[in-house]
């Protein structure tokens, strides 16, 4: 286990990106291109090339530092692979305490358990270590694979909002979920 790991599960070594997995990310980005591209905006040629994946590589790893966001990795036993990824952004503090969550997983990795198993640790070490007291996370309602996921993690729905995010080239509802830190 480095010295980076937070969590070695069954199946994962889950620890927050750094700039040692710049070729890992942009394998992991390529190879998904297709597969998430029904679940973000649009991206152009250029979001693919090793400058932009480091660019927003370094951004991760400095919001991280200061405590904007927590952007993790779930790598396989070997570490030599992104398996999933996860990011907790947008974190507030004071009478707040919260935080947005995003999430993807490799196509070749789907419906193994693997996201929940991230998400699993990855949301206790958030309650816990940044002493969080809500994370949100949202998702289209025609995409099934999150809701069940967020559903067995404790999210509860708290609304819908109508045209949330320019997604695919265009406006998407959005099911609005939350878990409180009990």
């Amino acid at each position: 286990m480095s010295s980076t790991t937070l969590f070695t599960t069954d199946n994962l070594v889950i620890m927050p990106l750094q700039a040692t997995h710049l070729s890992m990310l942009l394998e992991y980005e390529q190879h998904n291109k297709a597969h998430l591209s029904r679940w973000e905006p649009k991206r152009s040629a250029d979001y693919f090339t090793q400058e932009a994946t480091l660019s927003r590589l370094n951004q991760a790893v400095t919001d991280t530092m200061s405590g904007k966001s927590v952007s993790l990795v779930g790598l396989n036993p070997q570490q030599s692979r992104i398996v999933c990824r996860c990011q907790f952004s947008n974190i507030v503090h004071g009478v707040f305490q919260a935080c947005n969550l995003g999430y993807s997983i490799s196509e070749q990795d789907q419906g193994k358990g693997l996201m929940f198993e991230m998400l699993n640790v990855a949301i206790d070490y958030m309650f816990n270590t940044y002493q969080l007291h809500r994370i949100m996370a949202n998702y289209m309602p025609v995409n099934g694979r999150s809701q069940k996921l967020l559903n067995r993690l404790g999210f509860e729905q708290e609304g819908v909002a109508k045209a949330y995010l320019y997604i695919a080239g265009s406006w998407e509802d959005h099911v609005l979920t939350a878990k409180i830190n009990r």
